[in-house]
């Protein structure tokens, strides 16, 4: 197509959108119009399936409900450019400026192409986006379900309620991006930099974080159900999860054992939450006394005011986990790992032992964290009065105006510790029989 000809098309698309007589909807479909210039024109509605737009220049254009299914869009220009409803089905868009672009609504799923190596076959191919200047773009309700936008930069864009499920988006810069109420079930974020995002009430359940930077970032009733946080930063992180975004299993556990909590175990049954994970759940004041939750991982946990009276938590994972004014008397914590976790002003000591007529028989069952990991814990006035902490690392704690009256502190190690203002036990001699 010489470009006259292309001119008199548009020209006629102009009409045709004015509904003046002569005009007629610009049908460009399979056409090789790379490096074309359609900078400012109005090209809603128009038909581009299948077109090769490598390099075509589209800032401030308008391609609202165009139909671009398959076109190749490589390296194109699409700056401010007008996207709204686009059928981006199968496009190839590695490469395009799409900064400040408006997608919404715009519908960017895999394509399904006639494969010409043999008659009657087709071939679903995914939306291409690698490698694309998406920085402030409007994405919002869009959907690039399975699209690759790997190594992309979405800095500052609004993909609120967009349908992401499935999507490559490993190594990508998407600083401040806002994904609230999004459906990115599947998707691939590692190594992606998602400092400052909102991924507020996310469907993130099976993605792949690994290496991701979420620092700041908003993940307030997020579900990351299997989601794998380790490695991942999340310093300054909102990872507050209800207990209603995890699994049916692990809500179960929780509601049966406020029932036996509150009938006195006539009804419901005791939490057995073995080895569950558990990371970044919001349990602030409730009470899980008496409950299972040996080596459940508990990472970052928000427990303030939670009551964990004689419960099971050996081996669990609470690093980073918040237990300020939590009730902790005589629970097991050996060889938990409560690095960074904040006890500040937390009860973490006896319980009387009661008989069978329920009064008590004068002996005291003590809070046990022999060879738990409390590095760089806070545990100001924290009550550990009689507790077990023989063996523990407790190098840089902060135990300042701890109590810490008749507690067992053989081979603990109190290297840096902060011991301002805190009562401590007898010195004793590990030798001492």
């Amino acid at each position: 197509m010489t470009p006259h000809e292309l001119i008199a098309v548009l020209e006629k698309h102009d009409r045709w959108l004015k509904r003046k007589t002569g005009g007629a909807r610009a049908m460009l479909p399979l056409m090789d119009l790379q490096g074309a210039s359609f900078v400012g024109m109005n090209l809603q509605s128009a038909k581009l399936s299948g077109a090769n737009l490598t390099g075509c220049d589209f800032t401030a254009a308008n391609l609202s409900m165009a139909d671009l299914f398959a076109a190749r869009l490589t390296r194109a220009v699409l700056i401010n450019a007008n996207l709204y409803r686009a059928d981006l089905r199968g496009a190839h868009m590695r490469g395009a400026r799409l900064k400040g672009a408006i997608l919404r609504e715009a519908d960017l799923r895999g394509g399904a192409l006639l494969d010409r190596r043999g008659p009657g076959q087709v071939s679903v191919q995914q939306s291409d986006l690698r490698g694309a200047d998406m920085d402030d773009a409007l994405l919002s309700s869009a959907n690039l379900a399975g699209a690759d936008l790997s190594e992309t930069s979405m800095v500052g864009a609004d993909c609120s309620g967009a349908q992401l499920s499935g999507c490559n988006m490993s190594k990508s810069v998407l600083k401040s991006a806002n994904f609230t109420n999004c459906d990115m079930r599947g998707v691939n974020l590692s190594g992606s930099n998602l400092t400052g995002a909102v991924l507020r009430d996310c469907r993130l359940a099976g993605a792949s974080l690994s290496g991701a930077i979420l620092t700041n970032a908003d993940l307030t009733g997020a579900n990351l159900e299997g989601v794998d946080l380790t490695g991942v930063d999340t310093t300054g992180a909102n990872l507050a999860r209800g207990s209603e975004n995890f699994s049916q299993k692990i809500q179960s556990a929780l509601d049966r054992h406020r029932a036996w909590i509150l009938s006195n175990g006539a009804k419901g049954v005791r939490a057995e939450l073995v080895g569950e994970d558990l990371s970044h759940i919001d349990l602030k004041g409730v009470n899980l006394s008496g409950a299972d939750l040996k080596s459940a991982k508990l990472v970052g946990a928000k427990l303030r005011d939670a009551l964990f009276i004689m419960s099971d938590l050996a081996g669990a994972d609470l690093r980073g986990a918040d237990l300020t004014g939590a009730t902790l008397d005589g629970v097991s914590l050996r060889g938990a790992d409560l690095t960074g976790a904040k006890l500040d002003g937390a009860e973490i000591g006896s319980v009387d032992i009661k008989g069978p007529d329920g009064r008590p028989i004068g002996r005291m069952w003590p809070a046990n964290l022999a060879d738990a990991l409390l590095i760089r814990a806070s545990l100001q006035r924290a009550n550990l009065r009689s507790a077990n902490l023989s063996g523990a690392d407790l190098r840089g704690a902060d135990l300042s105006g701890g109590n810490l009256i008749d507690a067992n502190l053989r081979g603990a190690v109190l290297e840096g510790a902060i011991l301002d203002g805190a009562t401590m036990p007898a010195q004793i001699d590990d030798d001492d029989e």
